[in-house]
């Protein structure tokens, strides 16, 4: 069963922020997630932001997270933030986008 991708606003900005090849790869993983939306793992509470319900995926050797949602009832992958760990930035950003 393929998933509908919803991509947040915002995301646009965050992958505004990368490399064109790291762009690439989330695309790829993007893609990916369409098919197999349950490859990511399961976030909790990630350093005081309730990521509970949320997933992630790593792209370029871990140096860029995708954080999602999956959205049953409407067959869909919601990209929530796309960025690195830099200071928790990219679960910062989840936790206010939610």
């Amino acid at each position: 069963m393929n998933y509908k991708l919803k991509v947040k606003e915002e995301v646009e900005k965050d992958l505004s922020k990368l490399s064109t090849t790291q762009k690439m790869l989330v695309l790829k993983q993007f893609k990916k997630l369409q098919t197999s939306p349950e490859l990511g793992q399961l976030l909790g509470n990630k350093s005081g932001y309730n990521l509970s319900g949320c997933r992630k995926m790593y792209v370029d050797k871990k140096k860029v997270r995708i954080v999602y949602s999956i959205l049953e009832e409407i067959i869909t992958v919601e990209v929530i933030a796309v960025g690195k760990r830099d200071d928790m930035a990219v679960y910062e950003k989840a936790g206010e986008r939610r």
